[in-house]
């Protein structure tokens, strides 16, 4: 018994010890104590400030994501409302048309590359249902 003791060794999962994560590939991913971002919010979760403890990679690596430890992550920070409307200010800011039609879109526009919608860059009708019209402007009472 005493040389089996000797080829043992503990072994840390957190720590490979040479400064580098343990990489798992898509198939080595059923840990209950590891998630990723994704799935530590669909627990309503963040990572806290946490470090991740290992990787998980898939399609040969090509594909990665970091994995935390689910006990040292924290509850998410609820959302305000000063949270919520400059999320807001930030998508009207894509969706919105520069434009002469100046409606806002159900999606982003391709800003970069257009300019605007699809529209007003070349004419092509947009479909009503995908947009919002501009709030009309009132004039001013004297």
């Amino acid at each position: 018994m005493d040389g089996q003791d000797d080829d043992l060794v503990d072994v840390d999962p957190y720590d490979p010890g040479d400064g580098s994560l343990p990489v798992f590939r898509w198939t080595q991913a059923g840990r209950a104590d590891l998630a990723t971002r994704r799935q530590l919010r669909a627990m309503g979760l963040r990572p806290g400030g946490a470090e991740p403890v290992a990787r998980i990679e898939c399609r040969g690596g090509k594909r990665w994501a970091w994995l935390y430890r689910i006990d040292l992550a924290v509850p998410k920070l609820p959302m305000t409302l000063a949270k919520e409307a400059a999320l807001d200010r930030a998508m009207a800011a894509r969706q919105t048309c520069p434009g002469s039609c100046g409606r806002r879109h159900f999606h982003c526009l391709p800003l970069k590359t257009l300019g605007s919608c699809a529209e007003c860059a070349d004419g092509t009708p947009a479909d009503p249902a995908s947009y919002t019209t501009p709030p009309a402007t009132q004039p001013l009472a004297a």
